[in-house]
């Protein structure tokens, strides 16, 4: 119960802009300048509790205790290793960023991507710290991890080894701005260990909130430039790089290019050369220097061919690491392009071009939400559904087809963190349907087989991944569609973030049931009980004529284990609380014959429902098929209710018998009577104290 709490509180922080940028959460509930202001008060370095400068930090195998890459690591301060070390001399620079024992080179072009702009580099390095000024042995850096943006705070003790720093270190040696930004990447995914193997695209979503796409230059979609040309418009990052089998990280090709390295792409123009349109695409190498020689390179002979007015508004004779080439160059000489596109909140630029951008939090709960991929037609549609309504079509479309540009990203939480327990990732995608033209406009209902099983999807990811994220950009026709995110197995726990990317502003919102009771009232009086009705409830009665909760379940008891045809353990105590809480007109704690009565017509009901939604007439009914019993025993509700309600009321084979399907719609109508009672102003919102919390939460 406790975790509901947590859940339902963190979404009303999110509300409140909890997460962003500007309002980060501290991860750890460690707050950076109070930590600082105690220890600078104490006079003491600070010394992090959480991830302590312990083996466990390191990691859990390769790196883990008993190993041989671990044994002699000592933890020392940069002012132990330096008598005067810098935290960022000269601004930050890709040779800052040179790659220790550890298999996380993915992350260091990440980082040197960084390098590229300061205003991403100061979402993630906050001002203000230095060794000097202040020092207390405490730092923090800022992270986006699955939607919402964290303040991690460190300690400066680092791995080393022989007096070296044992992972990321900087070419000048008393650099550090590095080394802690890796360690503190490290303790938000539990060490460091866990940062082995992976895809640079994933630390430039962490770093900026972006959302990245990679493409592999030998396999370049024809229309390529335009893209790249509509990304630069749109203030994307973009990142290329050589890819090599050597492992010197400085091997040049013949024309200066250098293999494992990460360049920036700032530009990317036509150009009439010899009377016909040129591609080329701007370049930049963050080191500054180091050039492409060849055609179109600063003062190659190319340029002479192109108009002095058209050439001034190129610059491309500086010696500053900045380059062009001809993109068909480009392709070949590069194998791979990242485009990191970002979120509005992260341009500061209001006049920029900018996507339009939605995210979603959701889960995939075993017998409540995990139907699996469209192959699992028993469970699929119990999958969490997304509605985006496209209406705009894009301006100046960069494949010259009309239509919507979408960029779909899901991403499965804690992708890292589960890798310390053993725990293998979800197989994960998404299947998009055209919304049917009836259900158009309508947000507040979840698809069923009637339209999923029966209608082709229009899109989707390619084949399940178990990597961190799935992403996809489509164009499609205005329409409304539906977004259905899945593992490929039904039956897998998840927790995902998906996130949609539009050129044009288009609604997009959750698409589930909305709350809400339809329960008929029965107007029962006592000369409407049958004379052998009485006579069966006076048997069980006492001398009050009312039954107990003791006598209620001997009752209900002896009438259903004579049932061959639904199976049972027999009605709970709880349950039986619960009904005589619900039907109790007078207060005595007990039901007379009238309220028993109209208890009898409910469960008649009741069994009704749950035969027909026991399809294979087995006595119980599947957990998936509770969405739709409940709606038509009178209960509309949504996926947060439902996942509650399976947890509550499914056994251990996501299976539920008779007497917990009727304890849940009992316990159902107490609530929703209970609402309705202090909703007063019909608002759909109720205030309470604290007493009145406890009296309704433990009647």
């Amino acid at each position: 119960m406790s975790n509901i709490a947590k859940v339902l509180s963190r979404r009303q922080d999110r509300g409140e802009g909890v997460g962003t940028n500007k309002k980060s959460i501290p991860f750890n509930k460690q707050n950076y300048q109070s930590l600082k202001q105690e220890c600078l008060a104490k006079k003491a370095l600070f010394c992090d509790p959480t991830f302590p400068a312990e083996p466990s930090s390191l990691g859990y195998d390769q790196l883990g205790e008993q190993s041989s890459k671990t044994r002699g690591v000592q933890w020392k301060r940069p002012k132990e290793l330096y008598s005067n070390p810098q935290f960022i001399v000269d601004g930050a620079t890709r040779t800052d960023i040179c790659q220790g024992a550890l298999g996380d080179c993915w992350l260091l072009a990440a980082i040197a991507s960084l390098t590229l702009k300061n205003e991403f580099l100061e979402r993630v390095v906050p001002h203000g710290q230095s060794f000097s000024e202040n020092y207390a042995g405490i730092f923090h850096f800022q992270f986006w991890q699955f939607g919402e943006w964290v303040d991690v705070v460190i300690d400066d003790r680092l791995p080393t080894k022989d007096g070296k720093l044992l992972f990321v270190h900087s070419a000048e040696g008393s650099e550090f701005w590095s080394a802690l930004l890796e360690k503190a990447y490290a303790k938000l995914n539990g060490s460091y260990e866990a940062l082995t193997g992976g895809r640079a695209t994933e630390g430039f979503e962490d770093f900026t909130g972006g959302i990245a796409e990679s493409y592999k230059l030998s396999k370049a979609p024809p229309h390529l430039f335009k893209l790249m040309q509509k990304a630069l418009m749109l203030k994307s990052l973009m990142a290329c790089s050589i890819s090599s089998s050597s492992q010197d990280t400085e091997a040049k090709t013949s024309l200066k290019l250098v293999k494992l390295h990460a360049y920036s792409i700032t530009g990317a123009k036509e150009v009439h050369s010899y009377g016909r349109l040129v591609q080329l695409v701007r370049i930049r190498n963050p080191w500054g220097r180091v050039e492409w020689i060849g055609p179109w390179s600063d003062n190659s002979t190319e340029w002479n061919s192109v108009q002095p007015e058209e050439k001034a508004k190129l610059v491309y004779s500086a010696e500053d690491g900045e380059f062009w080439m001809a993109y068909s160059d480009f392709i070949q000489q590069f194998s791979r392009l990242d485009i990191c596109n970002q979120t509005p909140d992260a341009l500061s630029n209001a006049t920029v071009s900018r996507w339009n951008y939605s995210q979603f939090e959701g889960d995939w709960r075993v017998g409540s939400t995990a139907g699996g991929c469209k192959e699992n037609k028993a469970t699929f549609c119990s999958n969490p559904q997304f509605v985006i309504k496209l209406e705009e079509e894009d301006d100046d479309p960069y494949d010259g087809e009309d239509g919507c540009t979408i960029l779909v990203g899901l991403m499965q939480k804690d992708f890292r963190k589960d890798k310390r327990i053993g725990r293998k990732p979800n197989a994960i995608g998404f299947t998009i349907y055209k919304v049917p033209d009836k259900l158009k406009g309508r947000n507040n209902i979840h698809l069923g087989p009637d339209v999923l099983l029966h209608q082709q999807s229009t899109a989707q990811s390619k084949p399940f991944t178990c990597q961190r994220e799935a992403i996809e950009r489509f164009k499609l026709p205005p329409s409304e569609y539906v977004i259905i995110p899945s593992t490929y197995e039904p039956h897998c726990n998840g927790r995902f973030i998906l996130r949609v990317f539009t050129e044009k502003e288009a609604a997009a919102s959750p698409m589930d049931m909305e709350i809400s009771a339809y329960v008929e009232k029965q107007y029962i009086s006592d000369s409407d009980v049958e004379p052998h009705f009485k006579q069966l409830f006076n048997q069980f009665a006492g001398n009050d004529s009312e039954v107990s909760v003791y006598e209620l379940k001997q009752i209900l008891d002896s009438v259903i284990f004579k049932r061959t045809d639904v199976k049972t353990d027999g009605f709970s105590m709880e349950t039986c609380r619960h009904i005589i809480s619900l039907l109790d007109r007078n207060g005595s704690g007990k039901l007379g014959s009238v309220e028993f009565h109209i208890l009898w017509i409910k469960i008649q009901k009741y069994l009704e429902v749950f035969k027909k939604h026991d399809k294979d007439n087995s006595g119980t009914m599947s957990s998936h098929e509770m969405r739709d019993a409940v709606k038509e025993a009178g209960f509309q509700l949504n996926n947060d209710v439902l996942q509650v309600i399976i947890s509550r009321f499914a056994n251990q084979q996501y299976t539920i018998d008779f007497d917990s399907f009727v304890g849940c719609l009992i316990r159902l109508e107490m609530l929703f009577k209970m609402f309705k009672v202090f909703n007063k102003k019909n608002t759909g919102k109720i205030e309470l104290d604290i007493l009145q919390w406890l009296c309704l939460a433990l009647s």
